[in-house]
């Protein structure tokens, strides 16, 4: 191996010989640099003028050699060998630099988000040339030596993640035990690692959040909230939230070049094993920012599809989930690790030969068309059910809202049924319907009806879920009448009453009259009643858990079909 790495363009070709000659270069396991290697590496870098930095294994093996500081010349995080939060990555790296003063953040943090063993920065005069033979005359000013801090440490330092040296001679660098400063940090992370008790089946999450010029405060603050719940939805647990304003989202990784430095840093310290965007990603955007963080990236479309595959109970449920979820993954098959490049083996492979990721394309792309052709058949014959029951003269109303408004519960209380119920978002996946007799508004007399209990909706409902869900939909443009349950609990309701409406308008069929109805009066004080009954006059209040306001609900379904002119 003798690639350069960095900024190499332009130097001599007895130059970049010098520096293919330090892959050559073996260093001892007890000590972080010897005198001759420090010199010769402070010569080379003299000569080219610029920085030069090396890594080192811990069987002092060179494995990268690179022109630039170690922020320039870093290893890419998927190109580490794996190691846990209990571990350093086993790398050492040794920098030159041509102004007599300390590393830079830049560098620190590149060394925290390779979790470098240690980091050794030479500092240079300005003086030093190659000998003939392979020595070296250079002169090194100061060094300093930087290494991580345990995260008890970080707590008691203000949030630093590393330690730096005063600035010591070559001879202090030298003489430090290379051996026992690593073996004591590693020692310190297996004890906050133990103490942690870090479950590696339970995703840890870095959250991120983009608000840009048009959102206001509180619409951000929203999407956040909402995100950190659908997060805990899925089996996750936050650890923390970074936050970033930006006139528009960056092409290339959706947030600032600094910014990914920092989620970058907060991954490595926190001991994070999936970061999570409150917006949609595109495919190259995904990858690379894996790439700069070194683990799994989802944005909040894949969190919701994956709420949905746990929630999935039924066949429909299912093969709608799953065709959503391929839909999604299809185009961003690209990139996802080496595999997916590699080439088929075998007879009637060989020649031209077909990459992996071919092979996964063709295959999701006949198990699209499959799932496809199934929910075309599912739509169909819950088009002929609708059919049938529209034969029986029996009116239907579907029951919509956004998730978590309490849409379960109100079926259960005004049926007496028993269908799911948690305080969670999207609880309720599979549409039920159930039948309810009330007395007619005019005669008395018992009067049957349906209602569907539909999946809750959420803001920007991800167009590959609507596509997905478009026969579990039909159940709301198909209905004769709906009830939109609102949460009247929730801080931003009228956010979710906007998004729940957005949703209905872009049906491809207008549905029937529409009943707002508030749910959960028995969590809101006064003050929250009076505002919701200002803005809407005619809509019910109601608590669906305590059975408050049913019997004027049930009223006001019969006076709803009778609007809609079904049933007559």
């Amino acid at each position: 191996m003798d690639t350069i790495y960095g900024k190499y363009k332009g130097l001599k070709s007895s130059q970049l010989k010098q520096l293919k000659k330090l892959y050559h270069q073996k260093l001892p396991g007890d000590i972080i640099v010897t005198t001759e290697f420090a010199q010769r590496l402070a010569a080379i870098s003299t000569d080219i003028n610029q920085p030069v930095c090396t890594y080192f294994n811990r069987r002092g093996q060179a494995i990268r050699v690179g022109v630039g500081n170690a922020n320039q010349t870093q290893i890419p995080p998927l190109e580490l060998p794996r190691y846990g939060a209990k571990r350093l990555s086993g790398i050492r790296c040794i920098v030159t630099k041509l102004k007599p003063e300390p590393p830079k953040e830049s560098s620190l943090t590149a060394m925290v988000c390779q979790r470098l063993d240690a980091l050794a920065v030479l500092t240079l005069t300005g003086a030093g040339k190659l000998k003939r033979g392979g020595g070296a005359t250079g002169y090194i000013q100061d060094t300093y030596l930087a290494h991580l801090l345990p995260q008890s440490a970080i707590n008691q330092t203000e949030q630093e993640y590393w330690s730096v040296s005063k600035p010591m001679n070559l001879d202090a660098l030298t003489g430090q035990d290379f051996l026992d400063l690593v073996e004591g940090l590693e020692a310190e992370f297996e004890r906050e690692y133990v103490a942690q008790q870090v479950d590696i089946n339970h995703d840890r999450v870095v959250m991120v959040g983009l608000q840009v010029d048009k959102t206001s405060e509180r619409e951000f603050e929203d999407r956040l909230n909402e995100l950190v719940g659908l997060v805990d939805t899925a089996g996750g647990e936050v650890l923390e939230t970074v936050r970033q304003k930006r006139s528009r989202p960056h092409p290339q990784t959706l947030v600032g070049e600094g910014k990914v430095q920092e989620i970058a840093l907060r991954v490595q310290t926190l001991g994070a094993n999936l970061v999570a965007f409150d917006r949609s990603l595109s495919p190259a955007q995904i990858r690379n920012l894996e790439a700069q963080f070194g683990i799994r990236v989802v944005d909040r479309t894949e969190i919701i599809l994956d709420i949905f595959a746990q929630r999935a109970q039924s066949r429909a449920g299912k093969l709608q989930v799953e065709l959503a979820q391929l839909e999604y993954m299809l185009p961003r098959l690209v990139g996802r690790g080496q595999a997916m490049s590699r080439l088929g083996g075998g007879i009637g492979t060989r020649g031209p030969g077909e990459t992996k990721l071919e092979t996964e394309r063709r295959s999701i792309q006949k198990r699209i068309a499959r799932l496809q052709g199934e929910v075309n058949e599912l739509q169909a014959h819950r088009s002929r059910m609708r059919q049938q029951r529209q034969k029986q003269d029996v009116p239907s109303i579907a029951i919509v809202g956004y998730t978590n408004a309490g849409k379960s519960t109100l079926i259960n209380a005004l049926t007496n049924s028993e269908v799911y119920v948690a305080n969670q978002l999207f609880a309720t996946l599979d549409p039920t319907t159930r039948r309810l007799s009330i007395p007619d508004a005019d005669t008395g007399e018992p009067r049957n009806m349906l209602l569907t209990d539909t999946v809750g909706f959420i803001q920007q409902l991800p167009p590959a879920l609507v596509d997905a869900f478009r026969a579990t939909l039909e159940e709301v443009t198909e209905a004769d009448a709906l009830i939109h349950v609102v949460d009247l609990s929730h801080p931003t309701w009228e956010n979710q009453i906007r998004s729940v409406m957005e949703i209905l308008g872009q049906m491809a069929i207008a549905p029937g009259p529409i009943l707002l109805v508030f749910n959960k009066l028995d969590q809101v004080d006064s003050e929250a009643l009076a505002k919701a009954q200002d803005e809407f006059p005619l809509a019910l209040f109601i608590s669906a858990s305590d059975r408050l306001g049913l019997e004027t609900l049930r009223q006001k379904l019969s006076l709803l079909v009778d609007f809609a002119g079904v049933g007559n």
